[in-house]
């Protein structure tokens, strides 16, 4: 995998087209599952579990440092990222995984166009905004293979 520093100006010329983001519906670009820290396996299917979140991600395990006793946010279970968003910062779909999050979506993930309550349907499953913020990554690190 191989990213490269994006410039203010890159990222100029490219707010026109995340401005575009469906308002209603959008199809996923990319599932990512983190099996282990550091570690992403692309997807081309998954499965949700309403107590586990993706099946095979580590959310669970790892546990979180925005609870009072480091258990797993049950209001974290899916980050989801805007895909034309990192389609612009990370290039390929191949360093995706990079940014941590699980689902890429074609769609304007505002609070303003999702509010918290707000219910999607991802092919048989339904999931909820919560009003947890995801408010990004902490780095763009570990490498990614595609499992198919």
């Amino acid at each position: 995998m191989s990213l490269s520093h994006v410039t203010a100006e890159q990222i100029q010329a490219g707010l026109p087209d995340l401005y575009l983001s469906p308002k209603d519906s959008g199809p996923v670009r990319l599932i990512v599952c983190r099996p282990s820290t550091g570690a992403r396996v692309l997807l081309d299917e998954a499965e949700l579990d309403p107590a586990i979140g993706l099946r095979g991600d580590s959310w669970q395990i790892r546990g979180s440092s925005r609870t009072e006793d480091g258990s797993a946010n049950p209001d974290a279970q899916l980050t989801m990222m805007n895909s034309r968003v990192i389609a612009l910062l990370a290039g390929d779909q191949e360093n995706w995984g990079s940014a941590g999050d699980q689902l890429f979506v074609d769609l304007e993930l505002s609070q303003k166009n999702l509010p918290a309550g707000t219910r999607l349907l991802l092919g048989t499953a339904v999931i909820e905004v919560t009003a947890e913020p995801h408010l990004g990554v902490e780095n763009f690190g570990a490498g990614s293979e595609r499992k198919l």
